[in-house]
C-alpha cells in the first residue's frame, strides 16, 4: 500500500515538474502552454510512454470543477470594475446570447457531419460552445501580450462569465438525451426558470460570499502569515460549493465573489494574489494532466476526420459570425469584431463538459469526449499559436508605455498601508524634462542602465530611468502623474476635493468638520503648518495627513509662501467603511463646507458656531 502511494505521489510530482520545466521550452518557441501540459498528460496515459491506467470520469470532473473554480475566482478577484465599465454590455452579451448562438451553429454542423439526433448534437455545439477561462486568462495576464483596452476588457468578462451559460446548456440537454429523446425537445417554463434559477443564485450568493469573505478577511488579519491566503480561498470554495448545493450555478458564484472581493478593501490583498498566482498555476496543470491521462488517442481514429472538420466549422464560422452578430450594436471596429471573434480559445472547460454525457449516461458518451478532445486540441494549436501574430496584424496591441513597474505591498503594524513602487520615467514627462519633484515623492533608489544609484549621487532624474519610492496605495495615481505621464499633465496630480486659502486656521477648519485633531495653537494656518512639518518652505504637491483629511500644496507666490491648499476627503477611513455612515459624513461635510466657506466671507459670526446636523 505505501509503496502505491509512493509510486504516484512520485508520478504526480515528476509530471507537475515535467510541465513547469518544459513551459520554458514552450515560451521560446511560441507554444500554447497549456497544450503542453494536455501533451504531458497524453504521453503519461494508456496511450503514451508511462501507459498509466486512468479512466475514472469522476474523479476527472471532481478535479476539473475544483481547479475550474480556483481559477475563476482568481479571475474574478483580479478583474477592475473599471473593466465592466468599459465592455459589460457587449462582454454579457457574448457570454450569454454569444454561447447560445455558438451552440446552435456547431450544432447543426454536427447533425450533419456525425449524423446525430438534434439533441444530441445541440448538446455536443453547448460543450464547445464557451471560450476557455484558464487559456484566455492566461494569454491576457501571463503571456505578455498587452491588448487595448476595450478589447482586452471585453475578453477578460466574457471568459470569465460565460462558463455558467455552456454549463447550463450541456447539463439540460444531456437530461433531456437520456429522459425524452427528441421528441421532448423545447425551451418550456421549467428550463427558463431552471436558468433563472442557476444564472440568479449564483450572483446573488457570489456577491453576498465575496461581501462575506471580504469581512472575514479583514477581521482573520491576527492570523499566521501562512493561513490568512489559505483562509480566503477556502471561502471562495465554501461559496462555490455552498451555491451548487442549493440550486445555484457554483461556477458563477466563485468569479463573481472573486470580483467583488478583488474590488474591495482586503487586509494584506498583495498576500492573496501571490498565493492565488501559485495555486492557479497549479491548478491548471493539475486539470489539463487529468484530462489528458483521460483521454485515450487510439480510440480517435474513428472520428478524427469529422471531428477535425467539425473544429474548423467552430473556429472560422460558428464563433467568428456569433461574435459578428452579437457585438453589432455596440459599434466596434471590424478589426475588433475579428480578433475578439479569432481568440475563441477552447480547453479544459469543453473537455471537462464533454464528461458529463458519460456520467449522465448518454449513449456514446467516450464518442463526444472524444470529439471534444480533437476539436480542443485544434483550437490551441491554431488559435493558441497565432493570437500574438493575429493582435499584430489587426493593430490590436497597445503601446507599451512607461509606468508603474513594480509594486510590492509591505506588511507594517496596524491598518498602516505602504507600498514600495517602482517607476520607468516617462520620456515626455514632465520630471523627464527638468521640473522639480514634490519632496513626498523624491525616489529613494534610482537606477540607470546597469548601475543603482542613491538619491545623492544620481543628479537630476532622466528619461528611461526607473526610481522607486515608498507610498500608500492611494498616492499611485498621482505618482503616476509625475513620473509616467507627458508633460502636459498636472505635475502635482488633483490638488483636491477642493481647495482653502494657505492662511485660513486649521483650528478654525477641524472644528466644522469635527476633526479629532487638536492643536495647541488657535492661530496655526495651514501655510505655517507645512512650513513647520517641512522645515522651511514645501514645495508644490506636498502633502500632510490631518485624521482622515488629507491636504496637498495646490499653489504658491512668487517668493513660495503658501496660497492654496489642496483638501482631499476621505470619508472611507473616518467611518470606518459603512456605507450609511459614508452617506451620512459626505452630507454633513457638504453643509460643513458651504459653512467654512461663508464663515470666510462674513467673518463676524461666532468663531465656535457649529452647523446643525
Amino acid at each position: 500500500m505505501l509503496d502505491v502511494i509512493n509510486l504516484t505521489v512520485l508520478i504526480g510530482a515528476g509530471l507537475v515538474i515535467l510541465s513547469v520545466v518544459t513551459s520554458l521550452v514552450s515560451q521560446r518557441i511560441g507554444a500554447p502552454l497549456l497544450l503542453v501540459f494536455l501533451g504531458i498528460g497524453l504521453l503519461a496515459g494508456e496511450d503514451g510512454v508511462l501507459g498509466i491506467q486512468f479512466d475514472s470520469d469522476t474523479s476527472a470532473y471532481f478535479v476539473g470543477s475544483l481547479a475550474l473554480a480556483i481559477i475563476l475566482f482568481d479571475s474574478g478577484f483580479d478583474t477592475s470594475f473599471s473593466s465592466y465599465r468599459r465592455a459589460a454590455a457587449p462582454a454579457l452579451t457574448l457570454a450569454t446570447l454569444g454561447v447560445v448562438l455558438t451552440a446552435g451553429f456547431v450544432g447543426v454542423a454536427t447533425h450533419f457531419l456525425f449524423g446525430l439526433p438534434w439533441i444530441e448534437s445541440l448538446m455536443l455545439g453547448s460543450i464547445v460552445a464557451s471560450t476557455d477561462a484558464a487559456a484566455v486568462f492566461f494569454l491576457l495576464r501571463v503571456g505578455g501580450l498587452r491588448l487595448r483596452d476595450r478589447v482586452k476588457s471585453t475578453l477578460e468578462i466574457e471568459s470569465g462569465a460565460n462558463d455558467p451559460m455552456a454549463i447550463f446548456l450541456t447539463a439540460t440537454l444531456v437530461e433531456l438525451a437520456i429522459a425524452q429523446g427528441e421528441s421532448g425537445f423545447g425551451l418550456n417554463f421549467e428550463f427558463i426558470l431552471a436558468f433563472v434559477q442557476q444564472i440568479g443564485l449564483g450572483i446573488i450568493l457570489g456577491g453576498v460570499g465575496g461581501l462575506g469573505i471580504t469581512a472575514a478577511l479583514n477581521r482573520l488579519r491576527g492570523v499566521d502569515a501562512g493561513l490568512f491566503p489559505i483562509a480566503g480561498l477556502s471561502l471562495a470554495l465554501l461559496v462555490f460549493s455552498i451555491t451548487g448545493l442549493v440550486g445555484g450555478s457554483g461556477f458563477l458564484a466563485a468569479y463573481v465573489a472573486g470580483l467583488v472581493a478583488g474590488n474591495r478593501r482586503v487586509a494584506f490583498s498583495h498576500r492573496l494574489k501571490r498565493f492565488q498566482v501559485g495555486m492557479t498555476w497549479l491548478a491548471q496543470i493539475g486539470m489539463f494532466l487529468t484530462l489528458g491521462l483521460l483521454a485515450t488517442p487510439s480510440e480517435f481514429g474513428g472520428i478524427i476526420l469529422p471531428a477535425v472538420a467539425l473544429a474548423f466549422v467552430l473556429i472560422f464560422f460558428a464563433r467568428p459570425l456569433a461574435v459578428w452578430l452579437c457585438l453589432l450594436p455596440f459599434a466596434f471596429k471590424w478589426r475588433e469584431v475579428l480578433f475578439v471573434g479569432w481568440v475563441g480559445l477552447r480547453g479544459a472547460v469543453s473537455i471537462l463538459l464533454a464528461i458529463l454525457p458519460g456520467l449522465g449516461g448518454v449513449a456514446g458518451g467516450d464518442m463526444f469526449f472524444n470529439i471534444v478532445f480533437v476539436m480542443v486540441i485544434g483550437s490551441l494549436v491554431i488559435q493558441g499559436w497565432t493570437i500574438a501574430v493575429s493582435a499584430r496584424l489587426l493593430n490590436m496591441v497597445a503601446a507599451q508605455e512607461p509606468g508603474l513597474v513594480d509594486r510590492v505591498m509591505l506588511e507594517l503594524p496596524g491598518d498602516t498601508e505602504l507600498e514600495l513602487v517602482g517607476y520607468h520615467i516617462h520620456p515626455e514627462s514632465a520630471v523627464a524634462k527638468g521640473e522639480r519633484v514634490p519632496r513626498w515623492a523624491r525616489p529613494i533608489l534610482i537606477t540607470r542602465g546597469n548601475r543603482s544609484l542613491s538619491v545623492h549621487n544620481a543628479g537630476p532624474l532622466q528619461a528611461d530611468d526607473s526610481v522607486y519610492l515608498f507610498a500608500s496605495p492611494q498616492q499611485t495615481t498621482i505618482l503616476d502623474q509625475i513620473y509616467a505621464k507627458p508633460a502636459d499633465a498636472v505635475l502635482v496630480g488633483k490638488v483636491g476635493d477642493f481647495t482653502i486659502e494657505g492662511s485660513a486656521k486649521v483650528a478654525d477648519f477641524c472644528r466644522f468638520y469635527e476633526l479629532d485633531v487638536f492643536f495647541s495653537e488657535e492661530e496655526v494656518s495651514f501655510a505655517q503648518l507645512f512650513e513647520r512639518a517641512y522645515g522651511g518652505e514645501p514645495d508644490l504637491g506636498d502633502r500632510l495627513t490631518l485624521g482622515p483629511i488629507e491636504l496637498i500644496v495646490a499653489a504658491t507666490d512668487n517668493s513660495g509662501a503658501i496660497i492654496k491648499v489642496g483638501v482631499i476627503i476621505d470619508p472611507i477611513a473616518s467611518t470606518g467603511g459603512n456605507l450609511a455612515k459614508r452617506i451620512a459624513t459626505i452630507i454633513r461635510q457638504t453643509y460643513q463646507l458651504a459653512n467654512f466657506r461663508i464663515r470666510k466671507l462674513w467673518p463676524g459670526r461666532k468663531k465656535d458656531e457649529r452647523i446643525n446636523r
